[in-house]
């Protein structure tokens, strides 16, 4: 069953949706635009393809198990660039990376998750609302700063990254293999945020409103 399945060419409506009012750190629902696959549709190349099982029960990935390979190569490439312990980048930066594209590209959702996991690995949650709340301007410390930054110029335009970024990730610590993976978590990011925005949009959940 593929995206061009006829039973997706009508767009889902949410009438009661609440789109967030700012960027958080807050557990934040999403809803799709297109019909994610029933749990009872799926078949061993479907769930296969989500690598994690589990996931058959969130919409995002539901939808995306209608390409199962196509999901498989990305949840694999995802959870190696934030989750791969053989060296690199503290996870806690990764995440940070991941952040700084998502709020620059507007993903709400995607930074309520990255920013989280970075607040997690970092205990540095007041450190990573100021990036939400501030942007990719804010000021936190000269390592943050820097890393920060090149996850913004990569967002933008990839080629407005240059050497002068290499030369600040460089003097505050980094080494080669930290800033290939501040490259990738920005990289995939800036692709996952345009896929997710493309496709629903995020929620407030029930238990959130007030």
């Amino acid at each position: 069953m593929s995206l061009q399945d006829a039973e997706l060419e009508t767009v889902l409506q949410h009438a009661d949706i609440v789109a967030p009012e700012k960027f958080t750190q807050d557990g934040l629902g999403w809803e799709p635009w297109l019909p994610p696959l029933p749990q009872d549709e799926f078949t061993p190349r479907h769930t296969a393809g989500l690598i994690d099982p589990e996931r058959a029960k969130m919409p995002y990935f539901a939808l995306l198990a209608r390409e199962p390979e196509i999901l498989a190569a990305r949840t694999l490439t995802d959870f190696d660039i934030f989750q791969n312990p053989d060296r690199g980048l503290p996870f806690a930066e990764r995440e940070l990376s991941a952040t700084a594209a998502s709020r620059v590209n507007g993903c709400v959702f995607c930074a309520s998750v990255h920013a989280k996991q970075a607040t997690r690995y970092s205990e540095r949650e007041a450190d990573v609302q100021t990036l939400l709340d501030e942007g990719t301007a804010a000021r936190i410390d000269e390592r943050w700063d820097a890393l920060i930054e090149a996850a913004r110029a990569l967002t933008v335009t990839p080629s407005e990254f240059s050497a002068a970024h290499v030369a600040a990730l460089r003097g505050v610590g980094m080494s080669d293999l930290d800033i290939a993976d501040i490259v990738a978590g920005a990289a995939f990011f800036n692709w996952a945020n345009r896929l997710m925005l493309s496709l629903g949009e995020p929620n407030v959940p029930r238990r959130s409103r007030r």
